[in-house]
């Protein structure tokens, strides 16, 4: 019997042996055509996935022809903006506005310092607070004969410059009591003059739980300045009678305190008035 495969024969009535080398030789050939054609296909298949990623990328640049439903595709063109916005642009005058009303020139003579002058309306309410300290305020008046409020010689210096009008008003804080008192004057120059010729000095005003006090000789500590068309003075000192001395640092904070309150009532008194010609110039 005998057996044939790629031209060797071997069997018991073959007289011989199968040719190995010869069988080894086709194993061989048949592997290296299977391994060619894994190859090929690899090839093949590398090329088509390129060829489908550069006509995408060609397409989503526009510049192909692909078609995706029948129709080329195309990216949407841009809108277009108007060359020019129907809204007009603002415009802003060159004229600059006139500065703000100077506060002052309300309060520096009768004729633009229209505004009621009252006792309340400088020293309102029953107790006048600055920072942490609280001043009792006690009596109060107003007199048009305004050397009836005066002692020494101020009252003649107050008459003969024209004061029209003299308020006062008594605070207390502890054991001090002072009365601060505003003179008012038709000018700015008369108010002045008034304190660079002030002598004697306030009379005190006692009553609303207030005592006498700087009276009768008794050492006490009295100021004089003006602002605008006001002149406004104060004479203070303990209500137990002791005598004022430098040293007395609690008199000194009471006057400082009143002073720059009755300074302020009569800014924002110009300040007022500022504000309402600002608002209705004509």
């Amino acid at each position: 019997m005998s057996f044939g495969q790629g031209g060797a024969s071997w069997g018991p009535g073959g007289g011989g042996t199968p040719d190995w080398a010869a069988l080894a030789e086709q194993s061989a050939a048949r592997a290296r055509r299977r391994r060619l054609l894994m190859i090929g296909g690899g090839a093949l298949a590398t090329v088509a996935v390129g060829a489908i990623v550069t006509a995408a990328v060609v397409t989503s640049n526009g510049g192909g022809t692909g078609k995706a439903d029948g129709s080329a595709s195309r990216l949407p063109s841009p809108a277009e903006l108007p060359a020019e916005s129907a809204v007009p642009a603002p415009s802003f005058s060159s004229v600059a506005p006139p500065p703000p009303p100077d506060p002052k020139e309300y309060i520096s003579s009768a004729e633009k310092d229209r505004a009621p002058v009252t006792v309340d309306g400088f020293f309102p309410g029953k107790r006048l607070t600055m920072g942490d300290r609280v001043h009792l305020k006690g009596a109060s008046s107003s007199s048009a004969t305004c050397a009836t409020g005066t002692q020494g010689a101020l009252g003649a210096v107050l008459t003969d410059n024209g004061c029209t009008q003299l308020l006062r008003a008594t605070y207390r804080k502890g054991g001090v009591a002072m009365t601060v008192g505003v003179a008012v004057f038709a000018t700015e120059a008369r108010a002045k003059k008034a304190v660079d010729q002030a002598s004697g000095g306030l009379a005190s005003l006692s009553g609303g739980g207030v005592g006498t006090f700087c009276r009768g000789g008794t050492v006490c500590l009295r100021t004089s300045n003006s602002y605008g068309r006001y002149a406004y003075f104060t004479i203070g000192g303990f209500t137990s009678g002791k005598r004022v001395t430098t040293a007395d640092k609690d008199v000194y904070a009471v006057n400082k305190d009143l002073t720059d309150f009755t300074f302020r009532q009569i800014h924002q008194r110009g300040r007022l008035q500022a504000s309402r010609a600002a608002a209705d110039p004509g």
